[in-house]
C-alpha cells in the first residue's frame, strides 16, 4: 500500500503579525485583571494598610506630636479598660442607638407603605424623603439647635409643662434627654433613606398576592402585615444590621450637638467614637495608642452586638409559621377561579334583580383596584321611571 504523503506544514505567521497575534493573546488573558486592579489597589492603601497600622500603633506608646514611642503590648488596652469615660461612652451609644432603630424601623415601614401606593406624583414624594439625607450633619445640627436649644422651640414648652423648672437647657444638661435629641437628629437623617430602601422591596412583592387577598375580603392592613411583611423579610434583616453597624458609630450628630463637640460637660451625650476621636486627636491628651486600642475594642463590640441582632432576628423571623411557596401557575390558577366565582355571583344577582356593586380588579393587581364602598354611580336601578324614559326617548 503506498504511503500518503504529509500535507506540508503552513509556516507561522512571522514578523509584524506574529507579534500582534501574541499582544492579542496577552491581552485576553490579563487585560481583565488590569481592569479590577485600580479597586484593589485602592482597598489595599485605602482598606488594608490603615487596619494594619492601626494594629501596630495600638501595640505602642504613639502619639501624635511626639511619633512612635516604645512597645507596650497589651497596656494601652488594660488602660483603656480601666477609664470610667469609655464605659460612659459606651452607654451613651447604646441609649442613643435604642432611641432610634427602633422609631427609625417603624416610620421608614409606614412611609414605605404610604409611597407604594398609587399616589399623585409620586416621584416628588419620594425625591421628598430623601432630601434629609443629603443634608449636611452641620446643617442638620444648626437646625436642631433652635429646637432643642435654650431659646428653642421645645424647652419653653417642657417649662410651661412644669418640668425641669430649675434647668435652664434641659436637652444639654439633661442625660436622657440629650440622648433623646440626638436620636431625632439621627432619625430626621436616615428614616428617608431606608424608606426607599423598603419601597424598593415593596414594589417586587407580586401583586397578585393582593389582588387575591382582596377577592377574599382582606383590608389594607391585614394585606400590610401578612403579605408585605413576610416578603420584605430579607430586606428588613439587612436593614436591620446596617442600621445596627452605623447606628453604634455615631459621631456627627454627638459632634456637632454643641459648640465645644467634647460630648457635654459631664459626658451626657459622649458617644464611644467621639471619645476615639478626642482621645486620640483632641487639643489635650494626644494618646493616640490609646485611641487605636479603642477602635479596636469597639471594633469587637461592634461585631459581636451585630451577629447578636442577627441572630436574633433571624429567630424572630424563623419563629412564625412556615410559608409553602406557591408555584406562579397554581397562583394564576387560583386567581382565575376566584374571578370566575365573583363573575358568577354578580351575574346571579343581576338575574335575580339585586342591585349589585360592579368591582373590577385593575391589571396591575393593586388593592386600590377595588373600591372600598358603595358609590352613587355604581348602583344599577332595577327598572327606569316613567320620566327618565320620556327623557331617553326624546
Amino acid at each position: 500500500m503506498a504511503s500518503i504523503a504529509a500535507a506540508p506544514r503552513r509556516p507561522g505567521p512571522t514578523g509584524l503579525r506574529a507579534v500582534t497575534r501574541r499582544a492579542s493573546r496577552w491581552d485576553v488573558k490579563v487585560s481583565p485583571y488590569l481592569y479590577i486592579s485600580p479597586f484593589f489597589l485602592s482597598f489595599a492603601v485605602f482598606g488594608i494598610f490603615p487596619i494594619a497600622f492601626n494594629v501596630v500603633v495600638a501595640m505602642h506608646d504613639w502619639h501624635r506630636r511626639l511619633g512612635k514611642g516604645d512597645f507596650v503590648g497589651l497596656d494601652n488596652f488594660r488602660w483603656v479598660l480601666e477609664q470610667p469615660a469609655f464605659w460612659t461612652s459606651l452607654q451613651n451609644t447604646f441609649s442613643i442607638f435604642a432611641l432610634s432603630i427602633v422609631p427609625q424601623l417603624a416610620l421608614a415601614l409606614a412611609i414605605a407603605a404610604v409611597l407604594d401606593q398609587n399616589l399623585r406624583t409620586r416621584t416628588f414624594w419620594r425625591m421628598s424623603v430623601l432630601v434629609p439625607f443629603v443634608v449636611m450633619p452641620v446643617a442638620s445640627a444648626l437646625i436642631f439647635a433652635q429646637v432643642f436649644g435654650q431659646f428653642g422651640l421645645v424647652t419653653p414648652l417642657i417649662h410651661q409643662l412644669g418640668l425641669f423648672e430649675g434647668v435652664d437647657s434641659p436637652f444639654y444638661q439633661e442625660r436622657l434627654l440629650s440622648h433623646v435629641a440626638i436620636a431625632t437628629m439621627v432619625n430626621f437623617r436616615w428614616t428617608g433613606y431606608n424608606a426607599l430602601i423598603f419601597l424598593a422591596a415593596m414594589q417586587a412583592v407580586p401583586r397578585e398576592l393582593y389582588e387575591a387577598s382582596t377577592l377574599d375580603g382582606s383590608g389594607r392592613l391585614r394585606q400590610f402585615f401578612s403579605i408585605t411583611i413576610p416578603n420584605i423579610r430579607a430586606t428588613m434583616i439587612f436593614v436591620v444590621l446596617t442600621m445596627t453597624i452605623g447606628g453604634l458609630q455615631i459621631f456627627d450628630e454627638a459632634r456637632m450637638f454643641d459648640g465645644t463637640g467634647t460630648g457635654g460637660s459631664n459626658d451626657e451625650w459622649l458617644t464611644t467614637v467621639l471619645y476615639l476621636f478626642t482621645l486620640g486627636f483632641g487639643e489635650w491628651p494626644d494618646r493616640l495608642g490609646q485611641a487605636a486600642a479603642v477602635a479596636w475594642l469597639f471594633a469587637a463590640v461592634i461585631v459581636v452586638f451585630t451577629l447578636l441582632n442577627f441572630a436574633l432576628t433571624r429567630r424572630i423571623a424563623s419563629t412564625k409559621a412556615p410559608r409553602t411557596k406557591i408555584p406562579a401557575a397554581q397562583t394564576k390558577r387560583l386567581l382565575a377561579e376566584k374571578r370566575a366565582a365573583a363573575a358568577a355571583a354578580e351575574r346571579a344577582a343581576r338575574e335575580a334583580g339585586v342591585p349589585t356593586l360592579v368591582g373590577t380588579v385593575s391589571r396591575s393587581g393593586h388593592p386600590d383596584a377595588l373600591p372600598s364602598s358603595p358609590t352613587p354611580s355604581s348602583t344599577v336601578p332595577p327598572t327606569a321611571s316613567p320620566t327618565s324614559q320620556k327623557g331617553l326617548d326624546r
